[in-house]
């Protein structure tokens, strides 16, 4: 498993992560047996947020049931959740009071004293920046949370937020596979009138997390689209689908860690959030943390997903 520190912390981190968004209905014998499957495959980052589940902390409540961590597992293994989507609404909350309620809240679900990176889920259209600075301030202080991100931002909304916040924005936390692709897609076929790939659908949010050193973290890493359905083994990307199958022989690899390793093959240093509950696939997704694709082999898969390569 590839590691690295994540930038603007001290955490050496794994390029996979565990997300957790599915665990609410596991029993403790899967949730642990999901969780030892993502640690042998070297997997120490576990990805919350304060509405997974089927109630609010919902999935923290159950990982934390089921885990019983000791102060010293707590140490090896980082927990990073998020704060910000009010489900009843649904709306979006970045106010002082929601987000220590919010974090206070996650705290006490997870069973420990401090979060190692919180993340502030889905843009707030009445985001104070004030109030998100002094909300991060006081958890800072406390030893509440240790670094803070963002998730789904735009660079104008991450550069609004650091107009007020202190703290270094160390993460964001988008959609990204290799059949959804917007963070990429729009610069390769840039200036192409007649393509329809050229039209802004991003607004150079990979290159500017770049810039800053804000980790990206790609949720939904084989999904097709939003939500619907994965790419891998679908009629809809027969192309796709044989050449992945072909890399996978090459590779001695499942067909999952090829398409891992497309996302971690980027030079940004991108985190792969994984979302299923199936430890064999966690294992075999965990293989394509450090596949040494070729940059033929990663724009061939970049084209067979559908884009252009000029």
């Amino acid at each position: 498993m590839k590691t690295f520190t994540l930038p603007g912390t001290e955490l050496s981190v794994p390029n996979v992560v565990l997300g957790l968004m599915r665990i609410q209905e596991k029993t403790d014998d899967e949730v642990r047996t999901l969780v030892r499957a993502a640690r042998d495959a070297g997997i120490s980052f576990f990805d919350h947020a304060d509405v997974y589940g089927s109630a609010l902390h919902g999935c923290e409540t159950r990982f934390a049931e089921a885990m019983q961590l000791t102060s010293s597992e707590r140490e090896e293994i980082v927990l990073q959740t998020k704060a910000g989507i009010v489900g009843e609404g649904p709306y979006f909350d970045f106010s002082y009071e929601h987000i220590i309620e919010s974090v206070n809240g996650s705290l006490a679900a997870l069973g420990t004293d401090y979060i190692d990176i919180l993340l502030l889920h889905r843009p707030d259209a009445l985001v104070e920046p004030d109030e998100v600075a002094r909300a991060f301030d006081e958890l800072s202080a406390a030893g509440k949370v240790r670094s803070f991100g963002v998730s789904n931002h735009t660079p104008g909304q991450i550069e609004l937020l650091r107009k007020s916040v202190s703290q270094p924005i160390v993460a964001n936390q988008l959609q990204l596979s290799v059949t959804h692709a917007p963070l990429v897609a729009q610069g390769v076929a840039a200036n192409m009138q007649a393509v329809d790939q050229s039209v802004s659908r991003d607004s150079g949010t990979l290159d500017y997390c770049r810039l800053n050193d804000i980790t990206v973290q790609a949720w939904s890493p084989f999904q097709a689209g939003f939500f619907s359905g994965v790419f891998l083994g679908s009629p809809e990307y027969p192309e796709l689908n044989a050449v992945i199958d072909r890399l996978a022989a090459q590779y001695d690899v499942p067909a999952i860690a090829v398409a891992t390793a497309w996302i971690t093959r980027h030079p940004a240093q991108m985190q792969v959030v994984l979302g299923t509950t199936n430890p064999e696939r966690v294992a075999g997704a965990a293989l394509g943390s450090d596949l040494p694709l070729t940059r033929a082999e990663w724009y061939e898969m970049f084209r067979a997903a559908g884009y252009t390569v000029p």
